[in-house]
């Protein structure tokens, strides 16, 4: 089957069709030994594809893989770091092309996303999907009802040291927008946690590790897929 060859290095999740337009001006990638141009097709399932002069495998057509990550805090939402901090790809499986769906900042834990699927974590992370995203927040400051109805704050708990446990639901994806919201409340934030991707829970999934979907998960990002194809 024959594909643009920036669809191709999206869906393979290389990087967007923009920056994989990107990649190919600036020579970085070939077909078969030849140089790439702009507006270049490929044959998917039989033409060598190299970016850096490394093979693209043709994950979108074979078994796709998504797992889900307890990311730890102090954990960097990239594959690689220009400074030396630890990424997710420390964490990741090195037999697989995975990428992270969307970002947690470095001091955040909890469910991240990471497939080998372009298309679906596009899908997840585009505004107009308003995939929910559930998160676990410790703050302390005074929580009034207010705040609490403000922040649309749901089963919120004071601990024993004063501090308050309570979650939001956010369907987009704005930099560090739980601590932002807070912070406007004069809160501190002091433990920020993602309990929720869409139908991905965290559960009891250990932090640092990794673990597959569920059926029930991929029947319900299937589902979502197909909504938005």
């Amino acid at each position: 089957m024959k594909v643009r060859l920036n669809k191709f290095l999206a869906e393979c999740g290389v990087a967007s069709r923009r920056a994989a337009d990107n990649l190919i001006a600036a020579g970085k990638v070939a077909i078969n030994g030849r140089r790439a141009q702009i507006g270049d097709t490929v044959e998917a399932t039989d033409d060598a594809v190299t970016v850096n002069g490394q093979r693209i495998h043709h994950d979108k057509f074979e078994d796709q893989l998504t797992l889900v990550l307890n990311k730890p805090a102090g954990v960097i939402t990239t594959m690689s770091d220009e400074h030396g901090r630890k990424t997710v790809a420390h964490l990741l499986p090195k037999h697989r092309r995975l990428f992270p769906v969307g970002r947690l900042d470095a001091e955040t834990t909890g469910v991240l996303l990471c497939t080998t699927d372009g298309a679906l974590g596009r899908i997840l992370t585009h505004p107009a999907s308003e995939v929910p995203k559930e998160y676990e927040v410790i703050a302390r400051g005074t929580l009034d009802r207010a705040a609490i109805s403000s922040l649309d704050a749901q089963n919120h708990v004071k601990l024993p040291d004063g501090s308050h446990r309570f979650s939001i639901v956010l369907t987009e994806g704005k930099n560090r927008q739980v601590r932002r919201m807070c912070a406007r409340h004069g809160l501190r934030v002091l433990s920020l946690r993602r309990t929720q991707f869409g139908p991905v829970r965290l559960g009891t999934l250990k932090l640092g590790c990794t673990r597959t979907l569920t059926q029930a998960e991929m029947r319900e990002l299937s589902r979502l897929r197909a909504e938005c194809a």
